[in-house]
């Protein structure tokens, strides 16, 4: 999935558990979890200004879009960041100029 969740960044940079934040904002560690590791196909509003009120961060703190890999080869192997391919996909762009 393109939206990449950096909500174990904050945590670090906030010094805080999983745990605390859960009972915080009012969610499950559970669900937390879930929404931490990328596995959430989707988030409340509510939710999401929960977190950021809680962190004392913006929306774009823990969520960030990447590309999606191409379907070749290494597309599954984690092969690559997202902004090295990005970075070949405008290299490529440029040279078919």
């Amino acid at each position: 999935m393109p939206i990449v969740v950096d909500i174990d960044v904050m945590l670090a940079r906030r010094k805080m558990s999983v745990g605390e934040l859960a009972e915080r904002v009012g969610i499950t560690p559970a669900n937390l979890a879930v929404l931490k590791n990328g596995r959430a196909k989707a988030v409340r509003f509510s939710t999401l200004a929960a977190l950021c009120e809680v962190l004392e961060c913006q929306p774009g703190d823990l969520l960030r879009w990447e590309a999606e890999a191409e379907s070749g080869a290494g597309s599954e192997s984690g092969a690559g960041s997202g902004t090295e391919t990005a970075a070949r996909a405008a290299a490529g762009a440029v040279a078919d100029g």
